[in-house]
């Protein structure tokens, strides 16, 4: 386990990252660090229900983090619309 601490960078850095590739939907940096996190676990579920194997380590958890939070935002917009 990585702690708490380092789940905070990754779902930031995943929040961070998924604004830039959504561009310019970044929300600040505590709704990055909400959407990276949620991200995460949403993303982790989708693979998981799809039959893939994202393995252990940051890297992984990190692709896993980027493309919940890319779901999560594109489910959010379109829900919104």
């Amino acid at each position: 386990e990585y702690g708490f601490s380092l789940t905070l960078v990754i779902g930031g850095a995943a929040g961070w990252l998924t604004g830039v590739i959504r561009k310019g939907d970044g929300y600040g940096v505590i709704m990055n660090i909400i959407v990276g996190i949620l991200g995460g676990l949403f993303g982790g579920c989708v693979i998981g229900l799809l039959g893939f194997n994202v393995g252990v380590g940051l890297i992984p958890q990190f692709i896993t983090a980027v493309i919940g939070a890319i779901l999560l935002v594109w489910i959010y917009k379109k829900l919104v619309k």
